[in-house]
């Protein structure tokens, strides 16, 4: 499959210090492996293989470790975000002479298990069928604010509200992690140097160009201590 996987990785993982002291949360070992090769064998086996990693801190020891991905299975290239980090938003935006013109997007501390290629299908096929042509896709998981506060508004596969900050009662779900653009979104209109993925959010909804895909799996993490607890015992069992 040619369509390329953007893994955005270049935070400063200040919630697992002193883990990340010296250290990016890709190489967090876990029974032997960094993190970012769980990932990578995850995507292999759903036949995502054109890899782009967005780095910043520490983001050498990353390249260092894992190449050119041939080791791995994959192909493997990087971003890096510069002396200045540049958001999620605006790693990516950096990172698109490297992507496909549809790319995926997962977070550098998520493990998202379940099939891929029937969420690229779905944004392909509304992409034709809308007159909107929408630009975006979220993956949505129902939590009903029992894991985390619930941040999405969610209705006839449409994003109506997106906000982290300011809940609302219609919100039931939460964004899941895996997210689907087209090069547009950040190429239609003019964002600053640094920008965040919620900030393209917020310019599609309006303009209906925001679709969601409801996944009922949920999310492993290692963004916490309790995120990564968690995984340690997933891969351990």
């Amino acid at each position: 499959m040619n369509t390329s996987v953007a893994i955005l990785a270049g935070g400063l993982a200040t919630r697992l210090r002193p883990l990340t002291e010296n250290l990016p949360k890709s190489m967090i070992e876990i029974h032997g492996k960094p993190f970012f090769e769980y990932q990578l064998t995850l995507l292999k086996k759903q036949g995502l293989t054109n890899i782009v990693a967005c780095v910043g801190y520490q983001g050498k020891q990353i390249e260092k470790y894992f190449g050119d991905g041939s080791r791995f299975g994959v192909d493997l290239k990087y971003s890096y975000d510069g002396e200045t980090l540049l958001g999620t938003g605006g790693s990516l935006r950096q990172a698109l002479p490297l992507l496909s013109d549809t790319f995926l997007v997962i977070y550098g501390d998520s493990y998202l298990d379940i099939p891929y290629l029937p969420v690229i299908q779905h944004f392909l096929e509304q992409y034709e069928r809308s007159p909107d042509h929408p630009l975006a896709l979220m993956t949505v998981y129902e939590d009903d604010s029992q894991r985390e506060q619930s941040n999405v508004f969610f209705d006839a596969g449409k994003i109506i509200k997106y906000d982290k900050q300011a809940y609302d009662a219609k919100m039931k779900h939460i964004d899941w992690g895996l997210s689907i653009f087209s090069k547009q979104a950040f190429t239609a209109s003019s964002f600053p140097p640094r920008f965040d993925l919620t900030d393209v959010y917020q310019q599609l909804i309006p303009l209906n160009q925001l679709i969601g895909y409801e996944v009922f799996e949920r999310y492993y993490e290692i963004g916490s201590h309790r995120g990564l607890q968690e995984f340690k015992e997933l891969m351990q069992n």
